[in-house]
């Protein structure tokens, strides 16, 4: 059955849409936050209601695809392996894994015994399929260009899988953890779409594209049976409709919502609803065209980024509630970050400037509704460079068209990712020389060739290493600033129980509803 829901409250809006949910905070203290979400016992035969934003009509449950359904497939599917906390790769298909002396082949091992919502049993020609499908040049996966090293996939028994790749690779499994390598059954890329039969904890019952779904509890699911027995999807446009479905307990949890500090607020002390804080989760940009006339010049990179001080982006865009970047990209609880901090010295910024004749440089900083954070980023970023005598004009632009016209064709915009990507992966894919993803356009040498040898590299400390000196290649050199790493603040129902996220993906095992 499909799940409907009073569209009144959408549309009309409780507290009077988005103006609304942001004066009502005005002149608030900081916004204060429990430290962990809600655990305890969850009741038995629950029906959670999620509301996430609607997408078009073209969107599917095939994972391989950029036009995927993201929610439903942490529910319904299972990779060979994931992500935990620490960016280590650990099992989830496969049990285990192994490689040549020189990284070039790899076998792994699944787990026996799993099978697919439809009763088929798992074996690696299903593997082998349904990477062969990711890397079909006709699925158009966003996750084809990070494995375009795997030359053959081969089915070595029922539960063992062999990739020989083009080139060494020691951290080839962590490029296996993409929500888009979740695994489908052999034959299936025809159906897929609609059908989303998968390995795991819930099983598909319903299905609209940009509408209303469900799940049910998979009741012999290898990992053992989820707490919750359903889970009900809806589509909800407008960030503010979202909310007031959830200030209404229409629904109880909002996905791919990042509150905005006044609106958290205004959850976080409304009756039976709270705010939930997933710790650095959006990796927060300010891309410099390194192509343009404004930002080839590597002096004028440099410069820019002495002249802002992280610490007070994080206090004034997002009040704290983060990390400082300080321009590198990847997060400090990932065991690969390199923790030095460079330096602050907008007076050097200035001479930096001088030196180029560019000591009345003046340049326009996009931003949008898009994400609810970027336009505080923008106004604090322009407000700290302004020390160093650098004039940003803040220019807002529509939230539609913000990723198709200004996103790598602007000189400088305000710009963001999930926190989650493996190193190997978020180094290749974002700041590697001609990568579809590298949106500042930054290309170096060096770094390319660090990066070659630190996927050659079998040895761990050295590897660790290798990825580390990339990021103070990034830090010195690149067109990319960093200024924070945002908490995600997720709203949600007072009844929800063992919350968890990682990654932009949740523990749907654990989660449930308070008992009573």
């Amino acid at each position: 059955m499909t799940p409907t829901i009073d569209r009144r409250l959408f549309l009309g809006g409780l507290l009077g849409g988005a103006a609304a949910l942001g004066l009502s905070a005005c002149g608030a203290p900081s916004l204060r936050l429990p430290e962990q979400a809600a655990t305890g016992v969850a009741s038995a035969g629950a029906t959670m209601r999620i509301a996430r934003p609607a997408a078009n009509a073209a969107e599917t449950l095939d994972p391989a695809s950029s036009l995927s359904a993201y929610e439903y497939l942490g529910a319904v599917y299972n990779r060979l392996v994931k992500l935990d906390r620490e960016g280590a790769t650990v099992p989830d298909l496969a049990t285990e894994w192994s490689s040549s002396a020189d990284a070039m082949t790899w076998d792994f091992a699944l787990q026996q015994g799993v099978r697919f919502h439809d009763g088929r049993a798992l074996t690696a020609r299903d593997v082998r399929y349904t990477y062969g499908h990711i890397l079909d040049p006709d699925t158009a996966s966003p996750q084809a260009g990070a494995l375009d090293q795997i030359d053959e996939i081969e089915a070595v028994d029922a539960t063992t899988v062999r990739f020989r790749l083009t080139s060494p690779n020691a951290e080839f499994p962590s490029l296996l953890t993409a929500y888009q390598c979740y695994i489908i059954p052999e034959d299936s890329a025809a159906d897929i779409g609609r059908t989303g039969i998968g390995t795991g904890p819930f099983a598909l019952e319903s299905f609209t594209p940009a509408g209303a779904g469900v799940v049910r509890a998979n009741e012999d699911y290898f990992g053992g049976r989820a707490t919750l027995d359903r889970i009900e999807f809806y589509s909800i446009q407008d960030t503010s409709a979202r909310v007031n479905a959830l200030l209404a307990r229409q629904v109880d949890l909002l996905s791919q919502t990042n509150l905005d500090n006044p609106t958290a607020r205004v959850v976080a002390s409304s009756p039976g609803t709270t705010v939930a804080r997933v710790e650095n989760a959006q990796w927060y940009t300010i891309p410099m065209l390194a192509t343009s006339e404004e930002f080839s010049d590597p002096v004028m990179r440099q410069a820019m980024k002495l002249a802002y001080d992280p610490r007070a982006i994080l206090s004034t865009a997002l009040q704290g509630t983060g990390t400082p970047g300080w321009d590198n990209p990847v997060p400090p609880q990932l065991k690969a970050w390199m923790s030095e901090e460079r330096e602050h010295d907008p007076e050097q910024a200035k001479a930096l400037l001088k030196s180029i004749g560019q000591e009345d440089f003046s340049t326009r900083i996009y931003t949008s509704a898009y994400e609810p954070n970027f336009t505080a980023i923008a106004t604090a970023f322009a407000s700290q460079v302004s020390q160093a005598g650098i004039d940003l004009q803040i220019t807002n632009t529509s939230a539609d068209s913000y990723y198709t016209q200004i996103w790598m064709a602007e000189p400088l915009m305000v710009s963001y990712w999930f926190t989650g990507r493996p190193i190997d992966q978020l180094l290749n894919q974002i700041f590697r020389t001609g990568s579809s993803y590298n949106e500042s356009a930054w290309s170096n040498e060096q770094f390319d060739q660090l990066l070659d040898s630190a996927r050659a590299d079998t040895n761990d400390a050295s590897r660790l290493q290798k990825y580390q000196d990339a990021q103070r290649l990034i830090v010195e050199d690149s067109a990319d600033l960093t200024p924070v790493f945002g908490d995600r603040l997720v709203g949600l129902s007072q009844d929800v129980v063992n919350y968890d996220e990682y990654g932009f993906e949740f523990d749907y095992l654990a989660l449930g509803l308070r008992e009573g």
